[in-house]
């Protein structure tokens, strides 16, 4: 789950024309880097889906969508969203859940999940093992400011929860921002999380955009734990030299910001990455013409 706001942009009913016309015989599209189908992270959407839907879910699967990971229902149970899904001629594979959410109620989200036929839920923010000790623990700078130990204890929450999904015949997985890749007595804490979480019960799903503002190398993280990763978040941002976690440079649509997607989707081939899905947070273009470049990107990029 991301960590910024999307900038204000302007509706126009010009641009929503235009959106229509280029989604008339849009075929199905495939990430040719991966050769998996389109997939979409809704929080991409997440201003439009309250208003419409359904509609909205239509309109993705014309701009070439096939697969879609959740983030929030919007009050819709799990045979309203399958409904709508399949008549979108969407699937919906995965949902975020951030652990704050997921700890109290693992069951009500595990049965949801099966209601809907998910093949992963996936934490999406890590908790602090005494938010007592900061003053707003749901904050970013809480989130910057825990522990090693704060994220051993993340660790064996996922093994818990992870087991508990696995048994219902679901994936466990774990999403990553940029707090992952800040160290402690020289020990990287998403190194941390791969070596103390059971590979059996929890995947990992690499946000590959954080991973880069964060400092790090996506390719290398795949290349060093190749059997470690299912699923991948990509997304561009417009980098201005070093790396600027505390401090998030703006993200823009697939190929038009800093990130060079080659070696990284060069790297996932050699894994058994099973999904990609794009995620863009911020938007200076009505949201499904901006969705609609990434698709391009994403069908167009040869690796």
């Amino acid at each position: 789950m991301p960590r910024i706001s999307r900038r204000t942009f302007l509706k126009t009913a010009s641009a929503a024309t235009a959106v229509a016309g280029l989604s008339r015989g849009a075929p199905l599209l495939m990430g040719n880097p991966l050769g998996l189908p389109l997939a979409l992270q809704l929080y991409s959407v997440r201003d439009l889906l309250p208003k419409d839907y359904v509609g909205t879910l239509r309109r993705l699967a014309a701009l070439g969508y096939r697969e879609v990971e959740a983030a929030g229902f919007f009050g819709h149970g799990p045979n309203d969203v399958k409904r709508a899904m399949n008549d979108a001629g969407l699937q919906c594979v995965s949902a975020h859940y951030p652990l704050k959410e997921l700890l109290p109620r693992v069951d009500d989200v595990i049965q949801f999940g099966k209601d809907l036929g998910l093949k992963y839920i996936v934490c999406s923010a890590p908790w602090l093992k005494d938010p007592s000790r900061v003053p707003d623990p749901g904050s970013q700078a809480a989130r910057d400011a825990m522990t090693l130990g704060d994220w051993r204890w993340n660790a064996e929450q996922f093994n818990r929860i992870g087991e508990r999904v696995r048994t219902a015949g679901i994936r466990f997985a774990y999403h990553n921002h940029t707090e992952e890749f800040r160290s402690e007595r020289g020990v990287v804490f998403y190194d941390e999380i791969l070596r103390a979480t059971d590979a059996a019960n929890v995947t990992m799903e690499m946000d590959c955009g954080w991973v880069v503002v964060g400092g790090k190398n996506p390719a290398d993280y795949l290349s060093r734990y190749p059997t470690r990763f299912a699923m991948l978040h990509v997304k561009d941002f417009k980098m201005s030299g070093a790396s600027a976690a505390s401090a998030p440079p703006p993200s823009t649509e697939m190929g038009h910001g800093t990130i060079d997607y080659r070696p990284i989707f060069e790297a996932a081939r050699k894994t058994g990455i099973e999904h990609a899905f794009v995620e863009q947070e911020e938007f200076d273009m009505p949201v499904l013409e901006a969705l609609k470049i990434d698709a391009d990107y994403m069908r167009k990029l040869k690796v």
